[in-house]
Order: structure tokens, then sequence, then C-alpha cells
């Protein structure tokens, strides 16, 4: 009998692994930058229902992954780079969809989206979505998150000549897309 007292008393081993601060932090850190991360792998992977698993697969693996990361103080860029490369295999799994003749329709402009974003809006994210997937990271990472050169280098695990160049070419490209909409 005291052996099952014992063990309706003790959590479960998973549960007692997890140390109290890591609730409380991750739980702060997704009230404060969900609907960021959300944004930034949406502007990525162009769905907002994926965007949105992407960035709750982050954050689990961030809460999983707790004994085991480093520096704690270096969450926010460690889940930038998880929301990252979630966008990089929703797009390797779509490309291999496609050589076998799956073509999944992204509803990328729904009426939902189309009423929040003005014309020019929607015609600065439809450029964006048309750059290379390279030159779309770094855009987003370094404009719309507003990360500098270094951080964005980081994340995307590149250089910081690379950002530049990248930055560069892709500025260069959106240049010429919007033009042409004119």
């Amino acid at each position: 009998m005291q052996s099952e007292r014992n063990v309706m008393e003790d959590p479960p081993p998973e549960l007692a692994a997890v140390e109290p601060s890591a609730d409380t932090t991750v739980t702060e850190l997704f009230k404060a930058h969900r609907l960021g991360l959300v944004r930034f792998a949406f502007l990525l992977v162009g769905d907002q229902e994926t965007a949105e698993d992407i960035v709750q697969d982050a954050f689990a693996a961030v809460h999983h992954r707790w004994r085991r990361l480093a520096d704690h103080d270096q969450l926010l860029p460690y889940l930038r780079t998880v929301v990252l490369n979630g966008c990089r295999a929703v797009h390797r799994r779509r490309a291999i969809a496609r050589r076998f003749g799956v073509e999944r329709e992204v509803p990328f402009w729904s009426a939902e989206v189309q009423a929040l974003l003005g014309e020019t809006r929607r015609e600065v994210f439809s450029a964006v979505r048309d750059l290379s997937r390279r030159q779309r990271e770094a855009v987003v990472l370094r404009y719309y998150l507003d990360l500098s050169e270094a951080e964005t280098a980081a994340v995307m695990g590149v250089s910081r000549g690379t950002v530049k160049s990248t930055v560069s070419r892709a500025l260069s490209a959106l240049a010429v897309k919007l033009e042409e909409g004119r």
C-alpha cells in the first residue's frame, strides 16, 4: 500500500525532469514572442496554420530540451533558428510532394489576410514571397525582425558577409519587381 501512495503523490518522470523555471521562462517567452515568430514563419511558408504549427513545435522543443540547452539567455535566437529550420523542412516536404505530382494549394491570400493588408503591403509581401528561399529568409530576418547582420547570420548559419550580399541582391530584386508593378 505504501508504494501505491508514493506513486500517486510523485509526479510522472517526464514532469519531474522539468525544472519549474523552464515552465515559467518558456511561458513568458511564448507570451512575448509567439506572434512575431508566427509572422516570421508565415512570411517564409505563406500559410498561417503551418506557421503556427512550426512555432508551437519550436517552443515545445525548447521546453523539451531545457536541461540540455547550455545558455538560457540565448533562447530567443535559438527559437528563431528552430523556426527557420522548421520553415525549411516545410519547403523540402512541399518540393518532394510536387515531384510526385501532389500540388497543395497554399491559402496565402485568404479573405482575412486581404482585409488586414492594404494593396501596397500585398504587393510587397508578394514580391518578398517571389524571392529565393535564402534571400527571403535574409530580408525577413534583417528587416522584418529587425535583427543585426550578425544576428541574422547566426540564425541562418552563414557568415555576416553572406548576409550582406544576399540582402543586397534581394533588395535589388525587390526594387525591380515593385517597379514593374507600377
